[in-house]
Order: structure tokens, then C-alpha cells, then sequence
């Protein structure tokens, strides 16, 4: 007998990716640590933002944040936030530069794989970033795999999601997925890109704790930048690649105008002028050696 053609089989596929996606719903509902969500819990993790890593974070990073008020004139209806990933710090440095009404109804979409491995890491995890679990390689948007985050958007949740999936290892933007455009089509939301910059070098993957940048007296802190953008409005899932390349562009000019994104700012001309002069320190150097000798 001949093998059935793949369009033959289509129900039986479809059949097969329904009965998937249950399945992955179910693993996440028990992964997911939905207590955190609770009043007090919520209150005891902001407590910790606000109190103890804010102030730790100060002795590190100096943050700047841009477009904060679109957000506060804005009005609190559910959004989905997409930031580029390149260290442990960019959820607290977000969380952190979102006006208060925003950040206490904002759950992190955390990587099942990564945060949920042990019940104590993703216990920890929720209590203080309100994380819930989300597959990060493509297998976490299946038919009905998303049901718990369906749930916390009815609930009137904003998700803040990373679509690169994982931290990038040398700073530089990498793969960008498109299920927050599927997630933003399917319940009519709003994108709100965020660019975050300068916590790779403070924090890069690898390192467990923040580090301070050598000076000429004194170390200094490294200067952490977030740029709020203009929402996206929702569009056909057919059109998800797209909205994903303009949440892409903005991050590639991070997060300025168009057109001024080739603009630097003061501090990375100090920046410049530094590494000029050490570089014409060291020039010197070596031609007194040579003259020496």
C-alpha cells in the first residue's frame, strides 16, 4: 500500500499538535507559581525591587530611562513589552524604570527550561519578578500551550517577554521569534518595544554579579540606558514577521528616532575621548621605549 499523502494526514496532525499543546499547558500550569501573584506576594516582591536591588544596583549602574512617559500618559490596559536579552539585569532594570502603575500589573515570561528547573528557583523567581513559565525555542506557543498566559492577560496581566530567547553572548542582537506578535494578535494588545543598553557590560552571561568599570582614580559605574517605544497595534498573525522587524529596527537604533540613531550620546563621547587618550598614552609610551633604547 501506498504511504498517505501529508494532506491526508492533516487531521490526524492537527490532532496530534492539539493533544501537544495540552499537554505542554498542563506542565506549565503545575510549573507555574501562581500564588506570587497573590496581593501580599506581590507587595513583598516589589518590597525587594524597590528595597534591596535598587539600592544594590545603584552602586553599580548609573541608569538613565527614556520614553517613560508614554507610558504614564498612557492608560493601563493590558500590553505586551518586547526587550532585547543580554543579561540577568535587564529584568530589574526594566521593571524598575516602569512607572508604578504598570510594574505592579507586569508578570516576566521566564524560560521554563532555565528558572523552573527546581521549585525553590522558580518559587524565588515569581515571588520577586512575578515570572511564569513560557518555552523559549518555538514548543511554547502550540494549540493551548499558552492557556496560563492567556488566563493573566484576561486578567488584565501585561507581559514583558524577551522574543530573542536567550541572553546574547557578545551584546549584539540575535535571532528575534515572533510569538509576542502571535500572542499580541490573538487578543487585540498593543507592543510596546523596550531597548536596553549597557547591562552586558555590566552583567554579562556568565557572571554572577554586577561589576563596576576601572578609572583613573576611582572604579566607576557602568551606565545602564532603557528607551520605552511607541506602541505597535496588534496585526494579523499572517503579519507576525513584520511587526517583529520593526520591534527588531528599534532595538538596532536603540530605541532613537529614526534617522538618529547614528547620534551619540554624551556619554559615550567621553567614552571615546578616554579610550583616545589611553591610546595615545600607550603610543607615547612605546615610542620613549624605542627612543630609549
Amino acid at each position: 500500500m501506498r504511504p498517505a499523502r501529508r494532506k491526508d494526514r492533516l487531521p490526524e496532525l492537527r490532532q496530534k499538535g492539539s493533544e501537544l499543546g495540552k499537554e505542554i499547558a498542563r506542565q506549565y500550569a503545575r510549573m507555574d507559581v501562581s500564588w506570587a501573584r497573590r496581593p501580599l506576594p506581590r507587595a513583598i516582591g516589589s518590597g525587594i525591587v524597590a528595597g534591596i536591588i535598587g539600592p544594590l544596583l545603584f552602586l553599580y549602574v548609573r541608569r538613565r530611562v527614556h520614553g517613560r512617559e508614554l507610558l504614564e500618559a498612557a492608560p493601563a490596559d493590558p500590553v505586551i513589552f518586547v526587550a532585547n536579552h543580554s543579561s540577568h539585569l535587564d529584568t530589574p532594570t526594566i521593571l524598575r524604570a516602569m512607572p508604578a502603575k504598570w510594574r505592579k500589573r507586569t508578570a516576566v515570561a521566564a524560560a521554563a527550561d532555565y528558572f523552573y528547573r527546581s521549585r525553590t528557583r522558580a518559587s524565588g523567581a515569581a515571588l520577586v519578578f512575578n515570572t511564569v513559565p513560557m518555552g523559549r525555542h518555538g514548543g511554547g506557543l502550540s494549540k493551548g500551550a499558552t492557556e496560563h498566559v492567556d488566563q493573566l492577560i484576561a486578567d488584565g496581566w501585561n507581559l514583558l517577554m524577551f522574543p530573542e530567547g536567550t541572553r546574547s553572548r557578545d551584546g549584539e542582537i540575535g535571532k528575534v521569534r515572533s510569538g509576542a506578535a502571535v500572542l499580541a494578535a490573538q487578543h487585540g494588545l498593543n507592543i510596546v518595544p523596550i531597548w536596553v543598553g549597557g547591562t552586558h557590560e555590566a552583567m554579562p552571561p556568565g557572571q554572577n554579579w554586577p561589576k563596576r568599570l576601572p578609572g583613573r582614580f576611582f572604579s566607576r559605574r557602568v551606565d545602564v540606558e532603557v528607551r520605552f517605544g511607541a506602541p505597535i497595534p496588534p496585526r494579523d498573525p499572517s503579519e507576525r514577521r513584520e511587526v517583529m522587524a520593526e520591534v527588531r529596527d528599534f532595538w538596532e537604533r536603540h530605541g532613537r528616532p529614526e534617522g538618529d540613531a547614528a547620534q551619540p550620546t554624551a556619554e559615550e563621547v567621553l567614552r571615546m575621548h578616554e579610550a583616545l587618550r589611553a591610546q595615545r598614552a600607550a603610543t607615547a609610551g612605546r615610542e620613549g621605549d624605542s627612543a630609549a633604547a
